[in-house]
């Protein structure tokens, strides 16, 4: 794990990095290398950054986590620190951490929390998909008819001295059965849907790329990808 420090005169002005990190990432690392990399943001020591993984088959339990809703232990489970109760990461899942300076834009975590919303309402408006919040349930919603609608996006966030970590997870084309092991997010009655579960069979590449555009519409420029994306984990 490597954090980048920025030289005193470089602390201004930057975007935030757009990191895609290949292959499958240890939940644990990536805890590791989110909470150091907060820290640094704080301090005023490296960038923002907005961060694409993907993890190998596991449950987070979030603070609001209700151990009934873990139905079957079959992955493993890491408690974190995030809001939010139990959800699944695995393939076919971009799980997005996202840790910007709050302070340096806009210090409210609601305000916050509904535009990592509206970032995945435009990314998924590029495939035809229309997403939609609840008051009620947090995360992005698809409508399937006859009162159906199944959760194709999660949010679950953290912030410390106005440092924001943890972030989002969207569906593109995950082994939908995974999520039998949890009640995802506490919330019973509804399903789960994928990109791929609604026909859409895209790339991983191409959701990043949307996510791109979308993202510097609510959020504004970022740089990057580095040449290395595995240079941070």
């Amino acid at each position: 794990m490597h954090v980048h420090l920025l030289h005193p005169s470089l602390r201004t002005n930057i975007y935030p990095e757009w990191q895609v990190r290949p292959g499958l990432l240890p939940f644990p690392e990536a805890v590791a290398f989110m909470e150091a990399r907060a820290e640094a943001i704080a301090a005023g020591d490296a960038p923002e950054i907005v961060w694409l993984v993907e993890h190998p088959p596991i449950y987070t339990a979030g603070t609001s986590a209700n151990e009934a809703d873990l139905l079957d232990s079959r992955f493993p489970v890491f408690k974190t620190g995030r809001g939010g109760q139990f959800t699944y990461h695995g393939p076919g899942q971009r799980v997005v951490y996202v840790m910007l300076d709050l302070k340096q834009r806009k210090p409210d975590v609601r305000s916050f929390v509904r535009d990592l919303e509206e970032w995945l309402i435009r990314t998924i408006a590029q495939f035809g998909v229309q997403g939609e919040r609840r008051k009620d349930r947090v995360g992005i919603w698809v409508s399937r008819g006859n009162s159906r609608e199944d959760k194709i996006a999660a949010i679950g966030v953290r912030v410390r001295r106005w440092v924001t970590f943890h972030g989002i997870a969207l569906n593109v084309a995950p082994d939908l059965s995974h999520f039998g092991g949890i009640v995802p997010c506490g919330v019973r009655g509804h399903g789960v849907t994928s990109l791929a579960d609604l026909g859409i069979n895209v790339p991983m590449a191409d959701v990043d790329a949307a996510l791109r555009v979308a993202f510097e519409e609510v959020f504004g420029p970022v740089s990057g990808p580095l040449e290395n994306a595995a240079a941070i984990a």
